[in-house]
């Protein structure tokens, strides 16, 4: 079998401790910064930092200099050379851009609008409702959902242009009924300068766009610079700088995930057709750096699967990079048994799950932590990732233990509403009086009291 990606036998090894240790290497404390990047770190700074110290004083620079340290940035990272006015794309450009493309690729935004239908129609049908719960008479309780005024779309393309990216990210936000939807993009031919990517924005209604990335393009965004105003909610994936930043501006704005390098793990059993599998792997790993794990208790499937992998990579337009990432941050996981493999997936808590088995659905049933799962032999991860409706914005590194993909309600803000009427503030207030006096905070209690009060002196007086 193949010497690639590295097989992990769990009755001779803790296959789940290695896994973690893998993934590390894709973190905040891993080797995912390429030397190139290290090297421009220390151009930059003067020094060597690592992503997490980079992330804060890229964040702290745009916060007090506003524009002036976008700009730089942007010039220094991105080696773009912008001025203040290029920043936002004209709208006479996302114009062109969408006649362009409607004159030269017309299949491209037919296509763009079906997947957004899609989107559309499963976001507005999971969508937070209004609820109510009344009691005649006594009180009405409820909660009440309103959509954030202005949301940022990140959306990468430093190697590849994303239009399932866009797509992913702002129709949840349409289902949503976000009023300002703004497009952050660097400033690279396969984004922010890309005709298709411009012409998609403008099909979406989308009119402000800004050619600007990383950690900068996050920082822009929560804290707002000259001519850009601040959002109240930031969106989407992007490199561990992208990550980190989120992570840093969390609090002055709201944020979706945490959705760094891209994962996959494949559950199977013996049954599963190995050149399914590999492929499945190898379609994570192109994006590079990425992880692509496959665990199993099928020693056949390891090997053949191996065998696959070695047959298949050779056909891509992208070998080299997904040999890399195969060989750095992929893994056959052969586990003892069933309840092992299950086990181990729970405790990595993937990005995507895809489950190759006879009983798909019930594997599915025992997994806990997951982004997204995709069931059967018939559901790749490539639908999910395109075309299928639910956002393929998904948490990454373990970060699905806790927390979940976008979705339409994530833009969304819930409002507790509370009614009493006087019989039902006589009927609860003893005991809001009683633990407000336990508490001390006898100003509390005197706000139920002058109020019963009131309503006695009401009730005495003759009509």
């Amino acid at each position: 079998m193949a010497g690639f990606p590295r097989v992990i036998d769990c009755s001779t090894a803790d296959g789940a401790g290695e896994l973690l240790r893998l993934r590390s290497l894709l973190g905040a404390e891993g080797q995912v910064v390429s030397e190139r990047s290290r090297q421009l770190t220390r151009q930059v700074f003067g020094e060597e930092l690592t992503p997490q110290q980079v992330v804060e004083r890229v964040c702290q620079a745009v916060k007090s200099e506003g524009m002036e340290a976008l700009l730089r940035f942007t010039s220094q990272f991105d080696r773009r050379s912008l001025t203040a006015d290029a920043v936002r794309v004209p709208a006479t450009e996302l114009a062109e851009a969408r006649y362009a493309s409607l004159r030269e690729a017309p299949g491209f935004l037919g296509t763009c609008r079906r997947v957004k239908r899609n989107i559309i129609a499963f976001q507005s049908g999971i969508l937070h409702r209004d609820a109510t719960m009344r009691q005649p008479g006594t009180m009405e309780l409820g909660l009440r959902y309103r959509p954030v005024r202005r949301a940022a779309l990140l959306v990468p393309g430093g190697a590849a242009a994303y239009p399932s990216t866009l797509l992913m990210t702002a129709c949840p936000a349409m289902a949503a009924g976000v009023g300002e939807i703004v497009v952050v993009m660097p400033p690279t031919p396969f984004a922010g300068y890309n005709r298709d990517m411009l012409a998609l924005c403008h099909d979406l209604g989308i009119g402000e766009v800004y050619r600007v990335g990383g950690a900068q393009a996050v920082a822009a965004m929560a804290y707002g610079v000259e001519g850009i105003e601040p959002v109240d909610m930031i969106v989407g994936p992007g490199n561990l700088f992208v990550a980190l930043a989120k992570k840093h501006v969390f609090g002055t704005v709201g944020i979706d995930c945490i959705a760094g390098p891209s994962e996959v793990v494949v559950l199977a059993d013996g049954d599963a057709p190995p050149e399914f599998v590999a492929a499945e792997l190898l379609a994570q790993a192109e994006h590079s750096p990425g992880s692509a794990v496959l665990v199993t208790w099928s020693a056949a499937l390891v090997a053949a699967v191996g065998d696959e992998l070695e047959a298949q990579v050779s056909r891509l337009s992208r070998e080299s990079l997904t040999r890399d990432a195969l060989s750095s941050y992929g893994a056959l996981v052969l586990a003892r048994d069933e309840r092992e493999a299950v086990g181990i997936v729970n405790l990595l808590g993937p990005e995507h799950l895809q489950i190759a088995a006879t009983d798909a659905q019930g594997l599915a049933d025992r997994i806990t932590n997951a982004g997204a799962i995709f069931i059967g032999h018939h559901t790749p991860v490539a639908l999910g990732d395109y075309a299928a409706g639910p956002s393929h914005v998904l948490p990454t590194g373990g970060s699905a233990r806790w927390a979940s993909g976008l979705t339409a309600n994530d833009f969304l803000k819930r409002t507790s509403m509370i009614r009493f009427e006087p019989n039902g503030l006589r009927g609860i207030a003893r005991d809001v009086v009683a633990l407000a006096e336990v508490e001390g905070l006898t100003a509390h209690a005197q706000s139920v009291r002058v109020r019963l009060e009131a309503l006695d002196r009401r009730q005495a007086t003759p009509s």
